[in-house]
């Protein structure tokens, strides 16, 4: 799957949101995100416009059920 070039943590954040993430806090540059579906997980992702391709890989990955 191709990732999307131009979306940054903003626009991913709201993304996740679909999934069960909500924003919890904001450091700086970055958000958090935690979700309680299947247990208690939390996700940081930087706040930046665009995000890299690899940034943006890794933070799927993470967010990926098991």
């Amino acid at each position: 799957m191709k990732l999307p070039r131009n979306i940054g943590g903003g626009g991913l954040a709201k993304l996740l949101s679909k999934y069960g993430y909500k924003i919890t806090r904001q450091t700086g540059s970055h958000l958090r995100l935690s979700t309680t579906l299947k247990g208690e997980h939390h996700l940081t992702i930087p706040k930046h416009k665009p995000l890299k391709v690899g940034t943006m890989s890794v933070i799927l990955v993470k967010s990926a059920p098991t």
